[in-house]
């Protein structure tokens, strides 16, 4: 695909170049490669539009077992050494990827960021990936690790009542899926933090078809990774589109950042509305003239800085809440 082909939407200067740099390259697109091979290739096309990894105090390795004996890695970043007093609130995170690509070490930075920023502890999880893994295997694992991670706070030194989920776009749903059931369990959430999630079962809103072609995240592309992940007949369950959750009054207050030239950004909008409309406090940014993915690309797209801080500081609000309502 050439330049003139990138439709004439706002981008901003940066990320226009962005999307030329890709084509230039010449690279096949994510849905041509097989799963192992997209996985590669976004660990190293991560890496080189990401920022280089920030220091972080306390970076630990841990094990989750799932509910059928699967050992789950995750990764645990903290901005202060274990022995800190108090202990930190912590939000469990979810990487995006299409549940099929992405990783603890592709999302590293932003988890990094977000554990500077909210001054709290970020565990990023390691859940099952698709094909070899298909729906609902990831939202079993992601419930399974929050309700790990609830249990087994105070003996990691972390604050056991001050608890939120967060992810960026499958991971994103993963979060959203992870507030529904803990509000059906009984589990007390400060914050979902939801970054251009996926929230439908059908990709029909008109911003799927306003960028369905020349934004990193193209139709074809959505396509393979739904394939890969789940069978149509699930796909108005609501563990893969918590818009159709029968009910979203009690869930854990929003914070939702999306990104303007997404084909995702409508549900985003309408997901937060359902929300809101269910009495659910909800705070959501649009990140002008920017695409699906733009978190995790520093390095060049200079509203990842904003992104990041805005998300950060809504989680530290949230926790602050929490923390003085005990």
């Amino acid at each position: 695909m050439s330049s003139h082909h990138i439709p004439p939407i706002h981008l901003t200067e940066a990320m226009r170049l962005v999307l030329s740099n890709i084509e230039r390259a010449g690279r096949p697109p994510l849905y041509l490669l097989t799963a192992q091979q997209a996985r590669l290739f976004y660990e190293v096309s991560s890496s080189i539009l990401d920022m280089p990894e920030p220091f972080i105090s306390r970076v630990e390795d841990l094990k989750i077992k799932a509910r059928d004996g699967h050992m789950m890695n995750a990764r645990l970043f903290a901005p202060v050494l274990r022995s800190a007093t108090p202990p930190l609130p912590t939000l469990v995170y979810f990487h995006g990827g299409g549940f099929t690509i992405g990783s603890i070490q592709t999302h590293s930075v932003l988890c990094r960021e977000l554990a500077r920023i909210a001054h709290c502890a970020v565990i990023s999880i390691d859940y099952r990936l698709a094909p070899e893994h298909r729906f609902p295997t990831a939202t079993n694992d992601a419930w399974d690790a929050l309700q790990w991670v609830s249990q087994n706070a105070m003996s990691l030194g972390l604050q056991a009542n001050a608890l939120a989920v967060g992810g960026d776009s499958a991971g994103g749903t993963l979060a959203a899926v992870c507030a529904i059931k803990a509000r059906n369990a009984g589990l007390k959430l400060v914050l979902q933090l939801l970054i251009y999630p996926g929230t439908a079962g059908r990709q029909s809103t008109a911003s799927h078809q306003k960028f369905e072609k020349g934004f990193v995240l193209d139709k074809a592309t959505i396509d393979w990774f739904v394939d890969h992940y789940i069978d149509d007949e699930h796909r108005g369950d609501w563990r893969f589109a918590p818009m159709l959750a029968e009910r979203h009054g009690g869930l854990a207050p929003a914070w939702i950042g999306l990104a303007e030239c997404d084909p995702l950004v409508d549900e985003g909008v309408a997901y937060g509305d359902l929300m809101r409309q269910a009495g659910v406090p909800v705070e959501l940014e649009i990140y002008q003239g920017v695409v699906h993915g733009f978190v995790n690309m520093g390095r060049v797209i200079p509203e990842v800085k904003r992104a990041h801080d805005d998300a950060g500081r809504a989680l530290k609000r949230a926790f602050s809440t929490a923390t003085s309502s005990l």
